[in-house]
């Protein structure tokens, strides 16, 4: 195998494959990526048997095809301290030992052997559909910060994806919750799709937003029962998915928020951030008490000290209520527009907040004990 490959190119397909290659793999061909050097393309593979990671770099040189694996981390390293644009050569040399030379530099990496490598042809139903990459960041953004962290539950560890219907138009729904807070977030689809009802799991979920972070166009989409492939202009995302059933989140949305809070995002964003600082570890309420178009937020730490801090706001009624900051600013960054609605019932109800600018997304946010 022989082949030269431009830096940059070489450095985002590697930056990728160290989301998906687990730092302490007890199987040592698990932390190598295959190198596929064929038709003047190279194809780049990095899998933790859960999740797969394709990518094809084209218009590469090759002199002679052929295929190894190297181990990622260190490739990624190299790669990434040479300046950028710069040509790469490769040569294997032997079985276990391929060439990368640039300037001045020479090095020779370990290699494995591609056939000890674990790739599977994965034959996916032909029910794909297409989404635009920008919509489908937009929704995995909106409900990213609530996706549960307890080993227990594993069926909150990710985002519930469904089809939904609501005033005959069809919407790829998502949702996720850790049970102190919830986003629903959906796109309208153009047809109806044939679509089973999944749990992607969290790390899928944060690979994809950096691969389409960095991509415009379309996402094909295919799944069969326990899989789910995505498909970009030049990669390929194929994951497990969580076995589990998803909560009805819908009986969990309040029903009876009637009174209403209208707020600047910004101010309201600044002010949260502000009063929390007195709290060292992040965890102490913010107390909202709300009087006539006035929001009084403080927080009392008996080891730090307390803040306060009153703020004009749209309200019409009298409530004290008390809130997680983190959870406030998560969702608060997350808003498109530049005012944040939260409809309120009660002390001890759940709050349902909205984005006046963005009818497509919903929170909700258990309150906190006093």
């Amino acid at each position: 195998m022989k082949f030269n490959v431009n830096q940059n190119d070489l450095q985002q397909s590697l930056g990728y494959c160290q989301g998906v290659i687990e730092k302490r793999s007890t199987l040592p061909i698990l932390s190598n990526i295959l190198l596929d050097a064929t038709n003047s393309k190279l194809k780049i593979i990095a899998t933790d048997l859960d999740l797969i990671f394709i990518n094809e770099i084209k218009n590469v040189e090759i002199l002679e095809e052929g295929k190894t694996t190297t181990t990622s981390s260190i490739m990624y390293d190299i790669i990434r301290k040479f300046n950028s644009g710069k040509k790469m050569n490769f040569i294997q040399k032997s079985e276990n030992k391929i060439q990368l030379e640039s300037e001045k530099s020479i090095f020779n990496l370990n290699c494995i052997s591609a056939s000890e490598f674990p790739v599977t042809d994965e034959n996916f139903n032909d029910d794909e559909f297409t989404i635009n990459s920008k919509e489908f960041l937009k929704l995995l953004n909106k409900c990213k910060f609530s996706i549960s962290n307890d080993e227990t539950r594993h069926y909150l560890s990710g985002i519930y994806m469904h089809q939904t219907r609501l005033d005959d138009k069809l919407y790829l729904t998502a949702a996720a919750t850790d049970s102190h807070r919830m986003s629903i977030s959906k796109i309208l689809l153009k047809k109806e799709i044939k679509f089973d009802p999944i749990i992607l799991p969290k790390k899928t979920i944060f690979q994809l937003v950096s691969l389409l972070e960095d991509y415009d166009g379309d996402v094909k989409i295919s799944n069969k029962k326990s899989k789910i492939k995505f498909e970009m202009e030049n990669s390929i995302l194929i994951s497990k998915l969580i076995d589990g059933r998803f909560p009805n989140y819908i009986q969990v949305i309040p029903k009876n928020n009637k009174k209403r809070l209208e707020i600047d995002l910004k101010l309201f964003m600044d002010s949260v951030d502000r009063v929390a600082s007195v709290s060292l570890d992040k965890k102490d309420s913010v107390k909202f008490v709300l009087t006539k178009d006035k929001l009084n937020l403080s927080v009392n730490n008996t080891s730090s000290g307390d803040g306060n801090e009153t703020i004009n706001v749209s309200f019409d009624h009298e409530l004290n209520i008390n809130f997680n900051s983190r959870y406030l600013i998560d969702i608060a960054s997350q808003l498109d527009g530049d005012r944040i609605e939260l409809y309120l019932n009660d002390t001890g109800s759940p709050a349902l907040i909205k984005d006046p600018s963005d009818f497509d997304s919903i929170y909700v946010v258990m309150p906190m004990k006093g």
